[in-house]
């Protein structure tokens, strides 16, 4: 007896502990997480006041807090109480009802004595996924609560832009959720009725209670008057949809959907009516015909009315039909992406030229950019790494810097030396060098963009530890002490999750740089002052920053101490979208040295998707290309966007970390409002110093995106529009590290034809000065040859600054990029000049294809890099070893371009050049056999090189192409014409017996 009793009380604790534990594990549980909440919003909080946005973290915070609260009150709420309500109007359960269903009668019986707490945990889950989906749509809300005027009315409804930007989005999201709360209350409601007897559905007649009716009436009845409403909004929705072909309003549209939508307003008011009239007459007759009625109109009216009009009155003439919706898709979509004034020039561009015809561009095609950002990162590497834990990207960026004054800036490439742990030898990495040692890079590199070295390697214009170079002059030139710039980069794109810096004065442990290039000597040590981390002096911040990290050393290391400063979150683009982010932040951060300061610069854009009549496009696939796909520029998100602004410019101090907004287009009403709603973040535009002006530039991001949409709105005649035949497409990229993407647009400094009052091409008179702008072209879709080149001015000093410009040449008479590619690529010279590289095993590598506007035509200049191969792997890096010219049908190489002009055109390009030197040869010699004077410097190169066309000549010839023939047989007599000229000019030396006397 005494067993079963130990038997029976072991069950019970045992049963007792199962029933403690759960309980624990969920509290448990519960607060891990409140905790790890707790955690990320004070750290947050915490990383706002250490960059001096607490605001920003403050009113998020708030609102999404607000909009959490409302929304789950309101749908908890209205949910709780009409089951309350429903509850409460509750019939006598007969037993004859209840005898006809048993088991509804079990699951009352049982759900009784739990009623209260199964509606608290229903209701309790859907408020928090209502308040979750409530507190995303913040930037919806903030925009519609600090909404502006546009100052510009939609082309087709004639309502203020305002209206579709800042409320629509809005409107439509508190429709749905009031359309989801009503459902889930209807559907709460009929349940409740259903298990406590107000609806008995085995009922002969009296299947509802009359409480039951009336309840049902109101909320279906606020529920269709809801859909009235939502008609409304409707009308406004197909302003912004993609029809297909094109987004915005179409004649379907117009005539079939929008007064379809305006009779089913008057009927769902008529049907919200008959609804709660039944409330009080209950019978269920009308509203059950006047639901049909809606849903029947609905489905002919919505449905099969506009289809009917598409097939039969649209189809046979669509063009004629829609041309006038065209018309107005195709202005709002050129306003809404800022290309409404862009300049398209026919460019009745030559195929021929001369040397003399290239003069003008003098002072331009020398300072035509060679290196390639893409491939030269393995030669800053090599030459300017200085040690294995620094590194510089992939790819590089191109800036400009006016060195001397009065002269045009100089492009240069362009980029800051960088912490890399993985640089360390295995035996140094541990959590103290990873994270208080090693925490910051060194000073930038740059190398001019137009030259290069005696071997081919770049030719840097600032380089070195400690740095030293003509940006280093001209930083202490533009300082008051004249001081070099911080050369620190603790903040940056390649630097570690977070390091711990800061320690008593006199005590420093961070790396800064090495004091020799021996390995072995011991480096200079540093201890950061920049203010720009957390403090984590204190025992509070060391657990959560613990806990954040799931790093116990940063509580137990004696390295962290009351002086301790965290730095994370240290990518520039990262600190700006969090300070900023309601912004979408340009792909590409580039470092610049700004007076005494070395800041990343990046650019910022205002977006919607609510813009009328525009044209909806994909935001990475329009920003996508070769730069994207090889990982050197960040891709935008997956965003369907309508309208585009680059409105803020953006400054990261790469010591302080130091986030700076900039209005740049203060005119863009999407900036005015996120003002509004975040007052004295962003400063205004004549708050930019005119050092850092001189470094902006226009974004490549926001013009890719203009490049994706002119490739069509290029087009404003809407018939011309709906047929496609003058359409363009971005070619693909030839370059080597290029595997079917887009060609990427091209930082250069060109000269633009000159135009005339009228805006056409003037041939006669010389390009304007150089600009710094930003190209690529066009070929037409499907096709290999050249339809456009396409520029903007990027220098924001420039009056002109951010001018769309196009180049138009007549049809097929440019060859394109791929075509340019595969002459290069095939010509025998260039074949010959790498014949040797090819034999010893080197590779070679093309750079990027440049097309620059020159002597009335454009010109194509490629890079051409050589790499030996590597036994070890390492030690190699890419020179540049041949420059590419073509013009027309002539390709030329050289080492440089200015030589490889001159190869392409057969004569040099400098009409200046030097004549011989005066003076007999050297020792007195006669000169030349037979006391003959010696050939005029550069005849045999002229002969040679007329040789070579006139071969050239022969072969398109005997391929039956004429024009190539003519053009090759002109080409040869300019040659032996200057060859001619040059033999005949009289010589000038003296002889012999006249220097002896």
């Amino acid at each position: 007896m005494s067993d079963e009793k130990a038997t029976v009380a072991g069950a019970g604790s045992a049963g007792q502990r199962r029933s403690v534990l759960l309980p624990t594990l969920v509290t448990l549980g519960v607060l891990l997480l409140l905790v790890a909440v707790f955690t990320g919003i004070w750290t947050d909080r915490l990383w706002f006041q250490s960059v001096d946005y607490s605001g920003v973290f403050t009113s998020v915070l708030v609102t999404r807090a607000v909009l959490f609260v409302v929304g789950a009150l309101l749908l908890a709420g209205l949910a709780a109480l009409n089951i309350v309500l429903a509850y409460r109007s509750r019939p006598f359960v007969r037993a004859a009802a209840a005898s006809r269903n048993e088991a509804l009668d079990r699951w009352r019986t049982s759900i009784e004595p739990i009623r209260g707490r199964v509606v608290v945990i229903v209701v309790s889950v859907l408020g928090v996924l209502a308040g979750s989906v409530s507190a995303g749509q913040w930037q919806d809300y903030m925009l519609w609560r600090n909404r502006v005027e546009w100052g510009a009315n939609d082309v087709y409804f004639d309502r203020d832009i305002g209206f579709f930007v800042f409320e629509y989005p809005w409107l439509r999201f508190a429709t749905s959720f009031l359309f989801v709360a009503l459902a889930v209350s209807i559907i709460a409601v009929a349940v409740t009725h259903y298990l406590f007897g107000g609806i008995d559905l085995q009922a002969r007649r009296g299947r509802l209670s009359g409480a039951a009716q009336t309840h049902l009436s109101i909320l279906v009845g606020l529920f269709v008057l809801l859909k009235a409403w939502a008609y409304w909004l409707d009308r406004f929705g197909y302003a912004i949809a993609d029809g297909g072909r094109f987004t915005g309003i179409q004649f379907t549209d117009a005539n079939a959907r929008l007064p379809a939508k305006n009779v089913l307003i008057v009927i769902a008011l008529i049907c919200a009516l008959l609804l709660f009239a039944n409330a009080i007459w209950r019978n269920w007759l009308l509203p059950g015909l006047g639901l049909g009625l809606l849903a029947l109109s609905s489905i002919l009216l919505s449905g099969v009315w506009p289809a009917i009009m598409q097939q039969f009155e649209v189809g046979p003439s669509e063009a004629d039909k829609e041309s006038p919706y065209i018309a107005l898709n195709i202005e709002a979509t050129r306003d809404a992406y800022g290309v409404s004034d862009v300049q398209e020039t026919p460019y009745n561009a030559t195929t021929a030229v001369t040397a003399d015809d290239l003069e003008a561009q003098s002072e331009a095609l020398p300072n035509t950019r060679l290196l390639d950002p893409t491939l030269v990162s393995p030669a800053f590497t090599q030459l300017e790494q200085v040690r294995g834990y620094y590194s510089v990207p992939e790819t590089l960026d191109v800036d400009r810097y006016a060195f001397e004054e009065g002269a045009n800036p100089q492009d240069v490439v362009v980029t800051a030396r960088e912490i890399n742990l993985d640089g360390l030898a295995a035996s140094q990495r541990n959590w103290t060098n990873d994270h208080t040692v090693y925490t910051h890079g060194y000073g930038v590199i740059a190398a001019y963009g137009d030259r290069r070295g005696p071997e081919g390697q770049p030719d840097f214009a600032e380089s070195q530890i400690p740095p030293q170079g003509a940006i280093s002059d001209l930083s202490t030139e533009q300082t008051e002490g004249g001081e070099v710039y911080e050369p620190r980069v603790y903040f940056g794109e390649d630097t570690p999750e977070y390091s711990i810096v800061g320690g008593p004065e006199g005590d420093p442990v961070e790396v800064d740089f090495p004091t020799s290039e021996d390995s072995s000597s011991e480096p200079t040590l540093t201890t950061y002052e920049g203010g720009g981390g957390v403090p984590v002096g204190g025992i509070v911040n060391q657990a959560l920053y613990a806990l954040k990290f799931g790093e116990p050393n940063i509580v137990l290391s004696g390295r962290v101490n009351e002086e301790s400063q965290i730095l994370y979150d240290r990518d520039p683009r990262d600190r700006v979208e969090s300070v900023a982010p309601w912004l979408t932040v340009d792909g590409n951060a580039y470092p610049a040295v700004v007076g005494d300061e070395l800041l990343w610069i990046i650019d910022g854009y205002t977006t919607s998707n609510s813009y009328p009549q525009s044209e909806r496009v994909d935001l990475d696939a329009a920003t996508t290309d070769t730069n994207t796909q090889i990982g050197s520029t960040a891709a935008l998100p997956s965003d369907q966007i309508n309208y585009l602004r680059n409105s803020v410019k953006a400054t990261v101090d790469a010591y302080t970390g130091d986030v700076t907004l900039y209005a740049w287009d203060e005119s863009d009403p999407v900036l005015q409002v996120w003002q509004n709603a975040f007052p004295d973040t962003v400063q205004p535009k004549d708050a930019i110093s005119d050092e850092l002006l001189a470094h902006l530039r226009y974004p490549e991001d926001y013009f890719k995106v203009q490049r994706e949409i002119l490739q069509t709105y290029h087009v404003e005649d809407p018939l011309t529009f709906f047929g496609g035949s003058e359409r363009w497409e971005v070619p693909t990229d030839p370059a080597d590290q290029a595997e079917n993407t887009l060609q990427p647009p091209y930082y250069l400094s060109v000269q633009m034809p000159a135009l005339t009052e009228t805006g056409e091409v003037d041939l006669e008179a010389p390009p304007g000065d150089p600009t710094f702008a930003l190209t690529s072209v066009y070929a037409p879709v499907g096709r290999q040859n050249l339809a456009s080149f396409v520029s903007v001015d990027s220098d924001p000093a420039s009056e002109t600054y951010g001018q769309l410009s196009l180049l138009v040449p007549p049809a097929d008479r440019i060859s394109g990029p791929e075509q340019i590619a595969t002459q290069f690529q095939s010509d025998e010279s260039v074949a010959n000049a790498l014949l040797s590289f090819r034999q010893a095993g080197v590779t070679e590598l093309y750079g990027n294809l440049l097309t620059v506007p020159a002597g009335n035509g454009l010109l194509y200049v490629q890079p051409i890099y050589t790499q030996r191969e590597s036994t070890t792997g390492t030690g190699t890096y890419p020179q540049l070893q041949f420059v590419l010219a073509s013009f027309g049908t002539n390709v030329g190489i050289g080492e440089n371009l200015e030589e490889a002009l001159a190869d392409a055109l057969g004569e040099p390009t400098d009409p200046k050049d030097e004549p011989p030197p005066d003076g007999p040869p050297p020792d007195n010699e006669p000169p030349g056999p037979d006391n003959q004077p010696p050939t005029p410097a550069g005849v045999e190169e002229l002969l040679t090189k007329a040789a070579r066309v006139y071969a050239k000549a022969q072969d398109a010839f005997a391929g039956g192409d004429l024009g190539e023939y003519q053009e090759r047989i002109e080409q040869y007599n300019r040659l032996v014409d200057r060859a001619t000229a040059l033999l005949e000019e009289p010589t000038t030396q003296p002889t012999a017996l006249s220097n002896g006397g």
